[in-house]
């Protein structure tokens, strides 16, 4: 069995306060018992054990914990980028374990946006079109993906870089073409792996600052992340500590629903 990690107290730990349990219908995100095992000839490693966690519509939950702790491999498979080895998760009520590839892809398409600590652009690819990329894979007209590309680049107020390539841009303009690109298709949820580990501290607060606008404008935001400031910015601290979900941790914020 774990011990509770270092900086996390026995108040911590408590159970979450009256009305703070997830009732399934509100969930968009609820895993039951979830497992990650990596097996090699000698060794198998789990990196989550028994993960049970249920995260609303519209919350902002940050994962917290030591490296190796199974944060990333927990974003990973709430992303439908990898496969639990055992347990469930279902993703806006829908059961995700016996998908197909081609079925997670096409539930992720257009729900799941993703924010990267390296941000992730193309350097071929100018920021306009870093941005339209995830458009290209939905049925949009040409009119309406030039239309939700030059707003979401107005939202994080890019849109007079939309002609540079990203080496051409500082670190924290290209984390917020990430971000564009991220909410261009309107997903209901964002993952966020540590965005600002790459920005100085003014940069990262901007980004910060923008990913709590978008949750307050209804988005659903999951961020990992070792800073306590920017987990500050949650509504909820998930605690992980050798896979196992150790605590958690409520603030006293209100939060909007999606329309």
């Amino acid at each position: 069995m774990s011990t509770t990690p270092p900086g996390v107290t026995p108040a911590d730990a408590t159970p979450p306060p009256a009305g703070a349990t997830v009732a399934p219908e509100d969930a968009l995100i609820r895993t039951e018992d979830l497992r990650r095992v990596y097996a090699t000839e000698e060794v198998e490693t789990s990196a989550l054990v028994g993960v049970t966690v249920s995260i609303r519509r519209g919350e902002f939950a940050a994962i917290m914990g030591p490296s190796g702790c199974g944060k990333s491999t927990l974003l990973n498979i709430l992303g439908l980028l990898d496969r639990p080895s055992g347990g469930e998760y279902w993703f806006d009520g829908n059961p995700t374990a016996a998908l197909s590839e081609r079925g997670r892809a096409g539930l992720r398409r257009g729900t799941i946006g993703f924010v990267f600590q390296s941000f992730n652009l193309i350097d071929e690819l100018t920021v306009y079109e870093n941005v339209e990329l995830p458009l290209l894979y939905l049925s949009l007209s040409a009119q309406e993906r030039k239309a939700r590309t030059e707003a979401a680049l107005e939202r994080v107020q890019m849109a007079h870089r939309r002609d540079h390539f990203p080496q051409q841009l500082s670190g924290g303009q290209q984390q917020r073409v990430a971000i564009a690109r991220a909410v261009v298709a309107s997903p209901p949820m964002i993952l966020a792996d540590e965005p600002t580990g790459n920005l100085d501290s003014a940069h990262g607060n901007e980004v910060m600052n923008l990913l709590a606008e978008l949750n307050a404008a209804g988005t659903t935001i999951v961020m990992v992340t070792h800073s306590p400031s920017d987990a500050d910015y949650a509504h909820r601290v998930i605690h992980l500590f050798d896979g196992h979900v150790v605590s958690e941790r409520f603030m006293e914020k209100e939060y909007a629903l999606p329309a």
